[in-house]
């Protein structure tokens, strides 16, 4: 670790350690890509003197959001095709369209998502989907933290080809990024219904082998949940279960259809969830029972799902959905709290990726991901409480600068990694080809 300061993040430093210490005239200092203090303002500077100095007026520094759920290149696809039942928008237009992506076509969406995330404060994220090569190139350019995969099913892929083919493209991609500073490699069936048992199975294996993340969508809707019931005699989590599959490698996408039992025995696998509000209620699949699944003791992150089926990335507005939209389906106003829902979006998010000794708080060891907030703002003054104003009033908008691994990504909401206007000129250009292959499938 290099112990010479290189830059102090100033404000107020809102910590979320286990204490959730607040100091209100604070600095975060940094040395390369790691945290070394944490304190009071005056003092931080008299110990670092010299030291370039990021400061914000009325500025909040908090740690970066953690995105676990998410198809980034799927920005290619927002607003193509809504108001639609899962099912429907999946086989009648999502996958008739995602036959003609190329790698070009996925490097450059994937981009233009991570510059959506970091504007609006999320510094790590959590993605499966094609080209996943691609993906990895991007969010290396993009200097993001990222932990991806490649998507696994039983039919032919735009990507690899026939189905054995994943595997070897799987095994390259954990090969090319063993050891890579930002980017982790998963392993990430599509879902129960589109991935045979021997591939489930297999690929578990695969995740073992490795000792990665094995990510999958799980129990989304009540859809899948009776056609696993009626092709294998298991509801999908059971499914798993009996294929000897859940434990804690599993990271679950979803999960709005669970019984009572399936909740305790997710907990007793140590099995992590991802919840997506915003996708779900636009797909209408449901409500996922979180605050069930966090009495139980479920490591419950927060995850937008794809640009395709929410239509944004903003973790902010996924915050505020998450606490309302449980509030009202259990007409109780007291749960998930903007504490709670807060601590899923930064560490509770980081602990579903296995990360939390290195992110989701700022604190003395841990990586140099965070964020500053221009709290300024008539919706955000005056302030009583930092979580309630995060979780209900901020927005993404609010974010002024980034840091990602000790780098500064953005600086007074101007992009440091990448030609903005450029990504938005080539994803117009992409957009169009999109369009012309919808009309030509319509015909």
């Amino acid at each position: 670790m290099n112990t010479k300061a290189t830059l102090l993040v100033c404000g107020q430093v809102l910590t979320l350690d286990a204490n959730n210490t607040v100091i209100e005239d604070g600095a975060v200092v940094i040395a390369g890509d790691t945290i070394v203090e944490v304190g009071e303002r005056a003092v931080m500077l008299g110990k670092y003197p010299g030291v370039e100095q990021l400061v914000q007026p009325h500025g909040l520094v908090m740690p970066g959001l953690v995105n676990t759920h998410t198809h980034a290149a799927m920005a290619c696809f927002r607003g193509l095709a809504d108001d639609l039942p899962l099912m429907t928008w999946l086989t009648e237009y999502i996958f008739p369209v995602e036959a003609n992506l190329n790698p070009e076509m996925v490097y450059q969406s994937s981009l233009l998502s991570m510059a959506e995330m970091i504007k609006s404060g999320t510094t790590s994220f959590c993605d499966m989907y094609l080209f996943a090569k691609e993906v990895a190139r991007a969010t290396a350019d993009s200097g993001m933290r990222g932990w991806l995969g490649e998507v696994l099913y039983d039919f032919p892929s735009p990507n690899y080809g026939p189905p054995e083919n994943g595997i070897a493209y799987l095994e390259e991609l954990l090969a090319e990024y063993r050891n890579h500073p930002l980017i982790s490699i998963t392993v990430d069936p599509h879902a129960v219904y589109t991935c045979s048992p021997d591939l489930l199975k297999c690929l578990k294996g695969v995740a073992e082998k490795h000792g990665v993340a094995y990510v999958i969508h799980l129990s989304e809707t009540r859809d899948e949940v009776e056609g696993c019931l009626a092709k294998y005699g298991h509801t999908p989590v059971m499914h798993l279960n009996a294929l000897g599959i859940l434990d804690d490698q599993v990271v679950a996408d979803h999960c709005v259809v669970l019984t009572e039992a399936e909740i305790a025995l997710l907990a007793q696998r140590g099995v992590k969830v991802a919840h997506c509000p915003e996708s779900n209620m636009k797909l209408a699949s449901g409500v996922a029972p979180v605050p069930e699944l966090l009495a139980a003791g479920v490591t419950v992150g927060l995850g937008t799902d794809g640009a395709a089926s929410n239509n944004d990335m903003d973790m902010f507005g996924e915050m505020d959905t998450a606490a309302k939209l449980h509030k009202v389906h259990r007409l109780d106003p007291t749960v998930m709290s903007a504490e709670t829902t807060l601590h899923m979006a930064t560490l509770g998010g980081a602990k579903l990726l296995g990360a939390e000794a290195r992110i989701g708080s700022l604190e003395p060891g841990k990586k140099a991901d965070l964020i500053v907030l221009d709290m300024n703002k008539p919706h955000l003054t005056p302030m009583y409480n930092i979580p309630s104003h995060l979780v209900y009033a901020a927005t993404g908008s609010d974010v002024e600068h980034s840091v990602i691994n000790g780098r500064v990504v953005m600086r007074n909401r101007k992009l440091l990694t990448m030609d903005e206007a450029a990504v938005l000129d080539r994803l117009r250009e992409i957009g169009a080809q999109i369009s012309g292959l919808v009309k030509s499938e319509r015909r």
